[in-house]
């Protein structure tokens, strides 16, 4: 969003480096080794025969003023990373720090205060607010249960949140089924914003809106970051939506995050694998380019089940350059070049991490034939 947070220097070969001034100390939140693991259980005295790894270790960090932007395919842990970071879910393990205090385990009780500065805007706006309660009702439900009394009275501080979100502060005796999709939207974004949060998660706030209508959210977000000095994670799956909002992006995949990077960064040289098929989905609307070959990577078969997730790097039964060490060594998530991590034996441009293994795997070979070259095997 704001490109004020970074400045570019010339490093020692002359190429330019994004050099971030946050400081350490402006760490918002921090995440290490975050898991959640939904038990299945079966059987007549329900005992647990496996889990649902959807969120299986992940470590990042929010600063704050920045906008983190996470993107992965359906089913890869995002919206369950996004709850476990607002405490609506219980994490299995790993820790949750806001604002340098450790909020992974604290009861109901404590977590009440928190509840004022992390919030959440839901994805669909048709289910996330209550159709027999009206908007003054909805919107000033924070107030209610957090036992804040705003200057002004209640409906008065609803009303300005209201025509802070664009809409009509007349509107306030409405139920949601008189609002548009658009409206409804700007209606969570306006009780998210009830207690003036310092983060908010957006858990793919546009993805239920109809085109002409995304921009206009997507803009309102990043107005009221400038203007409220809000901090953002927000989840999707649409890359140009992420490219156009985020300083940040994190690309999961079934549970893990495999690259890290700046925007500019991620965009222009993407360093994962599974991070280049993404980009490479995205479509260009350039009128020059009708006929020319289209270079999409296509992946092989489906993501694998989050209850069994492969040994390994999790991709390497997809990847068009996995090697063995590939199938039994995972590889960390390790800073390669400045604002850019990545967890890959063989990132794309980039030298190897592993170079002394070179023999493809059976199913990157066909994977390699299947995109007729679009996947450059480097080897």
């Amino acid at each position: 969003m704001s490109d004020d947070k970074t400045v570019s220097e010339p490093d020692t070969s002359g190429s330019t480096l994004t050099k971030d001034t946050t400081a350490d100390g402006d760490v918002l939140l921090k995440v290490t080794g975050l898991q959640k693991h939904f038990p299945i259980r079966k059987g007549l005295l329900q005992r647990q025969t496996g889990a649902v790894r959807a969120v299986d270790g992940i470590d990042f960090e929010v600063r704050k003023g920045e906008t983190l932007g996470v993107v992965g395919e359906s089913g890869c842990g995002k919206s369950t990373m996004g709850r476990l970071i607002t405490r609506l879910l219980e994490p299995t393990g790993g820790q949750v720090e806001f604002e340098g205090k450790d909020i992974t385990h604290l009861g109901v009780g404590d977590l009440r205060p928190m509840r004022r500065d992390v919030q959440m805007i839901f994805q669909d706006p048709y289910s996330s607010l209550n159709p027999r309660h009206t908007i003054g009702t909805i919107v000033g439900a924070p107030f209610k249960l957090q036992g804040v009394e705003p200057e002004g009275g209640v409906k008065k501080e609803v009303q300005r949140l209201l025509s802070v979100v664009g809409l009509n502060p007349e509107h306030y005796n409405r139920y949601p089924h008189e609002f548009s999709g658009g409206q409804r939207q700007r209606i969570g974004i306006a009780r998210a914003l009830a207690l003036s949060p310092k983060l908010v998660v957006a858990d793919e706030p546009v993805s239920a809106l109809d085109v002409s209508i995304q921009a206009q959210v997507v803009n309102l977000l990043d107005d009221l970051q400038q203007e409220l000095g809000l901090t953002y994670v927000i989840i999707a799956h649409d890359l140009s939506v992420v490219r156009h909002v985020s300083d940040r992006i994190a690309v999961m995949y079934l549970g893990k995050i495999v690259e890290l990077a700046d925007r500019d960064k991620l965009y222009k040289s993407p360093m994962h694998p599974y991070s280049k098929a993404l980009l490479s989905a995205v479509p260009i609307p350039d009128p020059k380019r009708r006929g020319v070959k289209s270079e999409r990577i296509l992946l092989k078969g489906d993501v694998p089940s989050p209850i069994a997730p492969p040994s390994g790097c999790r991709f390497h039964t997809r990847c068009w350059k996995a090697t063995e060490i590939c199938k039994t060594t995972e590889p960390p998530l390790v800073e390669l070049r400045a604002g850019q991590r990545v967890a890959c034996h063989h990132p794309e441009n980039f030298e190897d991490q592993q170079p002394q293994d070179t023999k493809l795997l059976t199913s990157a070979k066909e994977a390699a034939a299947e995109n007729g070259g679009a996947a450059t095997v480097e080897k």
